[in-house]
């Protein structure tokens, strides 16, 4: 039965997910797939640090485009803003022992954010202060706007 669990995993997650729920609901932890449950464990987490950095840096990138160009700025760039703003607070809320990185993130982030503002205004990448101008508070503050 340990090749086939396998078999499904390689062919068709979905199925080996939904297997492996019914195995661990029925208490029949001898016949679960662990070496690749455990893969699976582990890279969700690394997934949600993954999401919380995207979201941060498309954040703090549209913050930038408004800051740099307020002329401008769009329905678009500022409902990205609020997406992402209600986003990061909804994946906060769901896993809140990432708010301990939230800080790392926001510097990791804003290198990308300005590279990523550079090149959607064409403004040279010179342009953007080589530290994040926003403060934390500005970033989740849903009424901020530069």
């Amino acid at each position: 039965m340990g090749a086939h669990i396998n078999s499904d995993y390689k062919t068709d997650i979905l199925a080996w997910i939904d297997h492996q729920v019914e195995l661990l609901r029925a208490r029949r932890l001898d016949e679960l797939d662990l070496e690749n449950l455990i893969e699976e464990i582990a890279c969700m987490g690394i997934e949600l640090k993954h999401e919380l950095e995207h979201r941060m840096e498309l954040l703090i990138m549209h913050l930038l485009k408004c800051k740099y160009q307020p002329d401008r700025i769009s329905g678009s760039w500022r409902g990205t803003i609020r997406e992402q703003r209600r986003r990061i607070a909804r994946l906060l809320k769901d896993a809140p022992s990432l708010v301990r990185i939230v800080d790392d993130y926001l510097d990791e982030s804003y290198a990308a954010a300005a590279a990523r503002a550079a090149d959607e205004t064409g403004l040279p990448p010179t342009t953007f202060a080589p530290m994040n101008p926003f403060s934390k508070q500005q970033i989740f503050d849903p009424d901020f706007l530069p």
